[in-house]
């Protein structure tokens, strides 16, 4: 197998697209025609787990976190970055990173950690606008069950938890084809006349290109009418954080010895306790203050994240308690998910976990 499939597969679960504007996600070292001799999941991608990758015959590692992140103008060995970088070259190993689009996506990292905690009646915290655009054709009444399902099967008509939708209209179509045309309907010189369905779908925006090339592959007019338009909607499935609830209401410290638990947290810093039940969880992933406010819009008992200031812990404003339970601590589980999705994909290749322990924090 190519590693440009696996590649794509993972494209599909979490579009490089959808990274934050100062992420460096996608195929970091390596060749995606080279053939792929296994696969090693991780969260981080240091010069020991590709090592590891060496010893275990792999030549794919896929990490949650980059190991590049800004631009590197030399390449000599001074930092782990740089001694990552040199080992993975010298060796053949390619290494793919699925950080904020897999973040940004609610089965990625999040919907994990909410999974964990057995969270019910989940939805993001905060929704991402300006994802959805809607595409409007028109097509021959007989021919329009054959585009819809090209549209369909490239990545359009998904609404939350619904497939296949799409709004239908009947009509008059009229074109005159020109010198030089050849049209499937009608004849060059007259006006005709073609009865046809104005087919009406939502999608992201990284599948445009794909709807517009499927369509165009079974569309029977040589000129294909379409437009494109950008909604303002929020997608349901594309945003940051995380927000359920228990399944019954758990007091504040039995909640926090759960977290300690289920994440293998030695300590947890947190705000002061409200003596209050805890029922209504907001999380997410890695460094989450920037939604602290929307934790407090959203009336959450307590806000699970990580790498939260000194200061920051008061906008909890005795409303909310705030947990910060460590970064590698919070996102640790991404690696089992990249497994499961990798494995349910590609069920007889050979897809590892990493036995690297990277996390760079210790507890005394």
């Amino acid at each position: 197998m190519k590693i440009s499939e696996i590649v794509s597969f993972l494209e599909s679960l979490a579009s490089s697209s959808l990274q934050e504007n100062y992420d460096n996600a996608g195929l970091i070292t390596g060749n995606s025609r080279w053939d792929c001799s296994g696969i090693i999941c991780s969260l981080d991608a240091t010069e020991e787990v590709v090592r590891e990758a060496i010893a275990k015959n792999c030549n794919l590692i896929v990490a949650h976190h980059p190991i590049i992140f800004g631009g590197l103008k030399k390449i000599n060995g001074k930092n782990y970055v740089e001694k990552t970088i040199i080992t993975a070259i010298k060796n053949d190993i390619a290494i793919y990173a699925i950080h904020t689009n897999l973040d940004n996506v609610i089965e990625g990292v999040n919907g994990k950690i909410a999974a964990m905690l057995g969270l019910q009646n989940i939805c993001l915290l905060s929704a991402k606008g300006n994802i959805l655009r809607k595409l409007f054709t028109f097509v021959p009444i007989d021919n329009a069950e054959q585009v819809r399902q090209a549209i369909f099967k490239a990545g359009g008509g998904y609404i939350g938890n619904y497939s296949e939708a799409s709004f239908n209209t009947e009509g008059i179509g009229t074109f005159k084809a020109g010198e030089g045309a050849n049209p499937q309907k009608g004849e060059v010189g007259k006006r005709h006349y073609e009865k046809e369905i104005k087919i009406e779908v939502i999608f992201p925006f990284y599948a445009e290109n794909t709807i517009i090339a499927a369509i165009k592959a079974v569309h029977p007019y040589e000129e294909v009418a379409y437009d494109v338009v950008t909604l303002s909607n929020h997608h349901q499935g594309i945003g940051s954080g995380i927000i359920g609830e228990l399944e019954r209401p758990v007091a504040e410290k039995e909640f926090l010895s759960s977290i300690k638990e289920i994440f293998k947290v030695p300590a947890i810093r947190h705000t002061v306790f409200l003596n209050k039940p805890v029922k209504k969880v907001a999380l997410c992933g890695g460094a989450g203050s920037f939604l602290i406010s929307k934790a407090l819009m959203a009336e959450a008992d307590i806000y699970i994240t990580a790498d939260i200031k000194y200061h920051e812990f008061f906008d909890a404003n005795e409303r909310m308690l705030i947990a910060d339970i460590g970064h590698y601590e919070s996102e640790q589980f991404t690696i089992d998910l990249l497994k499961e999705k990798l494995e349910q994909k590609f069920p007889t290749f050979a897809v590892l976990k990493t036995g690297v322990k990277t996390n760079p924090v210790f507890y005394f």
